[in-house]
Order: C-alpha cells, then sequence, then structure tokens
C-alpha cells in the first residue's frame, strides 16, 4: 500500500472486449493439443503435404542479393508487394472475375480482411446477415464491432434468397457475409441460380455482400462455380475475400482483399492503423514461389489426398455416430456437417470424446440465436485415412 492509500481501481475494459468471448473452438483445439489425440476439430490442413522445400527455396530466393534483402527486410506499402498483387489477380482472372492488380489489397491473413472491411462499413449499432450457422471468427468480429447480427435461413444448398429479400427489405442491414463454397462450418456450396439472386437483392434493396473465401480451390468433385461477386448486380457491392492458408501453408498467414476501389481504399487506411502492411518478406517469398512453381499442381496433389480424407470419414460416419444420424457430403472444403439423434446434445458429449482421445467442434457455437445442440462439425483434412478410421472406433465409443 502507497503512504497515500491503496490504489484506485482501473477504468473498465471497452464493452465490446467484455461482451465478446473467446472462440469455442481454439479452447477445444487448445484440449486436443496432447500427444494421442485424433482431432476432428481444427480446420487445419495437412502439415505433411506443405511444400516446405519449394518454400524454403522462395524465401532463399526473397533474401538473395543485398537489393532483394533490402527489399524483404524493409517497411513496405500498406497495398501489398506488386508482384504478390498481380499474383492474385492473375489467379482471380483465371477463376472468370475480371481483377487487376490495383484491385487487390495483401492482408495478414484473411482474417484481417474481414476485419478491415467490418471496419469500414459497420457502426455499433448496425445491422448485419450472416448465414446460420456461419463461421465464428465473423461472429466474434462483428460481435466486437457492436453490429447487430441477423441470421438469414439456410437448407441444405446454403441461404434461402426468398427469406434474404425478405429481412433486407425489414431490417436494411449495412451487409450480407456470407462462405458460399464449402462452407463453414457446414460443408455447403450455394448454387450458381442462388448466387444470382442474391446479387440481384443486393443491387435491388442496397446491400454490400461481403464473399469468404478460403476454401474454394479445394474441390474433389462437381463443376466449378463462379463466384458471388462475378455475378451482375455484385460487381460494385461486393467484398471478396481469398486466403492463401489452405493452398500453401498457413503460418505465411497471407490473405487478400478484392473489393471496389473506394471501399478498397478504406480498408487501406483501416490497415495503416492496424499493422502498416503484411510481412514484407512473406510477401516476396510467396511471389517467389509463384513466379517459380505451379500452385495449382501442388494444390491438385492435396486436393487428391484431401478426396481421400473426405471419402475415409464418410464411409465410417455410419457406423460411429448413433443410429439415426444424419451428414452431409460436402463436394469440397475441410468439413463435414453432422446432426445426432433426436435427444442428444453434442457439446456435452465433448467431454466423453476427449476421454476417448478424440474430438470435434459441437455445431451449437455457429449459430446466431437459438443452436442446434445436437450438430457437429467435423475436419477431415489434418489426418489420414487410416488415422480417420481409428478416430471413428474411438468416437463410436465415446458416443455409444
Amino acid at each position: 500500500m502507497s503512504p497515500d492509500g491503496p490504489p484506485a481501481p482501473l477504468p473498465a475494459f471497452a464493452s465490446r472486449a467484455r461482451a465478446v468471448g473467446g472462440s469455442p473452438v481454439r479452447e477445444i483445439l487448445a484440449l486436443t493439443e496432447r500427444p494421442g489425440v485424433i482431432s476432428f476439430a481444427g480446420g487445419l490442413p495437412a502439415p505433411e503435404l506443405f511444400d516446405t522445400p519449394g518454400l524454403r527455396a522462395a524465401y532463399d530466393s526473397a533474401l538473395t542479393g543485398a537489393a532483394s534483402a533490402a527489399r524483404a527486410l524493409q517497411y513496405s506499402t500498406t497495398e501489398g508487394a506488386p508482384e504478390l498483387r498481380a499474383a492474385v489477380a492473375a489467379r482471380a482472372v483465371r477463376r472468370g472475375l475480371p481483377t487487376g492488380a490495383d484491385d487487390v489489397l495483401v492482408t495478414t491473413g484473411s482474417q484481417q480482411a474481414l476485419t478491415l472491411v467490418t471496419a469500414t462499413l459497420v457502426e455499433p449499432g448496425d445491422t448485419v446477415l450472416v448465414e446460420n450457422p456461419t463461421y465464428l471468427a465473423a461472429l466474434q468480429c462483428f460481435g466486437m464491432a457492436g453490429a447487430r447480427v441477423i441470421p438469414v435461413p439456410c437448407d441444405e444448398q446454403g441461404l434461402l434468397p426468398d427469406a434474404l429479400a425478405e429481412i433486407t427489405a425489414r431490417e436494411r442491414p449495412k451487409l450480407l457475409y456470407t462462405v458460399p463454397t464449402f462452407q463453414n462450418p457446414t460443408g455447403r456450396t450455394l448454387p450458381g441460380e442462388r448466387r444470382a439472386e442474391v446479387a440481384r437483392t443486393a443491387a435491388r434493396l442496397g446491400l454490400w455482400l461481403v464473399e469468404d473465401d478460403p476454401y474454394g480451390d479445394l474441390r474433389y468433385e462437381g463443376a466449378h462455380v463462379p463466384w458471388l461477386a462475378a455475378h451482375p448486380g455484385a460487381e460494385d457491392r461486393t467484398a471478396l475475400i481469398g486466403s492463401f492458408s489452405k493452398v500453401m501453408a498457413p503460418g505465411l498467414r497471407l490473405g487478400w482483399l478484392r473489393a471496389p476501389a473506394a471501399l478498397r481504399r478504406a480498408a487501406v487506411v483501416a490497415k495503416q492503423a492496424a499493422d502498416l502492411h503484411t510481412s514484407t518478406v512473406d510477401q516476396l517469398a510467396a511471389a517467389h514461389y509463384l513466379g517459380a512453381h505451379d500452385l495449382d499442381a501442388h494444390v491438385a496433389r492435396v486436393r487428391d489426398a484431401y478426396r481421400a480424407r473426405r471419402d475415409a470419414l464418410l464411409a465410417g460416419l455410419g457406423e460411429a455416430l448413433p443410429a439415426g444420424s444424419e451428414w452431409n457430403r460436402p463436394q469440397g472444403g475441410m468439413f463435414v456437417w453432422a446432426r445426432l439423434p433426436e435427444g442428444y446434445d453434442a457439446t456435452a458429449l465433448l467431454k466423453s470424446a476427449v476421454a476417448h482421445d478424440v474430438a470435434y467442434v459441437p455445431g451449437a457455437p455457429f449459430f446466431t440465436g437459438a443452436p442446434d445442440p445436437r450438430a457437429l462439425r467435423l475436419s477431415f483434412t489434418t489426418h489420414t485415412p487410416d488415422e480417420i478410421a481409428e478416430g471413428l472406433r474411438r468416437l463410436r465409443e465415446a458416443l455409444a
């Protein structure tokens, strides 16, 4: 105690910091880090499939020569390295979306891109629409911004355009956040005709669209569905977010934002306030990698491995889950969405699963409003088919 008496209490944290909780998924991952646990919980790329030699060579190239090393280790522009922006734009063009390097902002992971768009568009009390269920970190992001989050009803193919139009007309939201391709957590893909309806609704009723596409390259079957951003009506109102985490390595923390000029310029200012710019050396290494290696060929090898892992999970779920359970068959991505029979609670059963050295993510945290206690998300990418079979055997015992 000081001579003047006890110290005064500190001022309270901001209300947004008090109101938004931590990620249950991250907390579950911490529980499953001990050796021997087979985890279907995290949406983690398989580390044995990283192109470690190619990435090591790319970093060597970025740091070779005094001029190159000086640039790689120096501060850089907020917008990102021109060669990496050009490479992102070229990949977007090959997927059918006209894009120039100047249309792209490089971000520190795609999560930062979402944070920047939210900071630019959303004020406390503004309404944001989301799929139900939706990506958990997006709910955290909107919660930190003080947004009022309203779910849009979905079926097995994703959000319902008629419901979106009705809610938009009634609630006058700022934006719709959607993961239309191999959605997290459900693995669903929104059909092209629904995407066209969403674009028309956004143009007619005045709505920003935030299209998050971290999984679009991981297609195992079926035909490519054009981005929502490519549909008429969406051109001047869509923030398209992408990532190198699922196709190169998440440790690079490299994402990107393609957005209309005014929104992109505002996001640049928000990024300057956040981190000035994304790591220069990581950007230049990624650019060297894209220039020297065939990323599509690497992704094709990853897809082959993930397809086999998805099939192994789907083949064993019938024996692992209680009779009467349901699950979907995603055409790509990293997740299978399952639903236990009436009377089961996936959150309550997780403790038993972890005791059997297996884990999944309960579906409840992904919902806005009333959750579905029977839902759970299973990721298939991290483990081999043999490991998946053993994990399902443990899960069957845990849920018995």
